[in-house]
């Protein structure tokens, strides 16, 4: 049974045009600054894509649902699976703000809390990785400094 009233959300706002900011999550060229470490392709509407972290040995396939170009990307992933909506929204400025929307979780109890602080903080992350890379070209490696062996339990 899915938890409606479960969601994970988390903004930024980029200093750079929508095109520029719903580009860098399509090709996985640029992603790779700033999120996940190897992608077996570019997102396409209808093509299951696998993103993996090589660094923890994890992979997970995504699922492209809707692609609405500088506007919305929309993916099924995990397992079990969740969607997960990036919104772009142009700015006056020239800048853009992102929304990343998490939900459809089957967990409950302490799983689904555990869950949505994990997806949580995950997201804040590559949002605020995408930022320093996009404005300052800066990479931040902070997904491969999230986990470090030495201080995590095998696990996490």
């Amino acid at each position: 049974m899915e938890n409606n009233n479960a969601y994970v959300e988390a903004q930024m706002l980029i200093r750079k045009p929508a095109a520029t900011v719903f580009e860098a999550f399509i090709d996985p060229a640029v992603t790779r600054h700033f999120w996940f470490t190897k992608s077996s392709g570019k997102l396409e509407t209808g093509k299951t894509i696998t993103w993996e972290w090589e660094m923890y040995n994890v992979s997970t396939k995504v699922m492209v649902k809707e692609i609405i170009p500088d506007t919305k990307i929309a993916v099924d992933w995990g397992d079990p699976s969740t969607a997960v909506d990036f919104n772009f929204q142009p700015l006056q400025d020239g800048s853009t703000y992102v929304v990343v929307r998490e939900y459809g979780f089957k967990q409950t109890g302490d799983d689904l809390l555990a869950i949505i602080r994990d997806s949580t903080g995950g997201f804040t992350t590559v949002l605020d990785g995408l930022k320093a890379y996009l404005e300052h070209g800066i990479d931040l490696n902070l997904i491969g400094d999230k986990f470090p062996k030495e201080a995590v339990k095998h696990g996490k």
